[in-house]
């Protein structure tokens, strides 16, 4: 991202898991099978409102971020 390059890694291993229009569900299931070391579940808490600013500058819509 261009605001703020910890986003990118702390997003970096999320899947979509679904989106209803207002909730955007991530799946980071994968990042916690490669260990504690690559978990950014602290990190993404306080990036949460960076991705949610980008999707609505990018895509002009605002969402809510929950993960799985």
């Amino acid at each position: 991202l261009e605001v703020d390059r910890i986003s990118w890694l702390a997003f970096f291993d999320a899947r979509l898991a679904d989106f209803d229009g207002k909730v955007l569900t991530l799946d980071f299931s994968d990042a916690r099978k490669l260990s504690s070391s690559h978990e950014f579940s602290q990190v993404r808490i306080k990036q949460h409102q960076i991705l949610t600013q980008a999707i609505s500058k990018v895509l002009n819509i605002d969402v809510t971020i929950a993960e799985q």
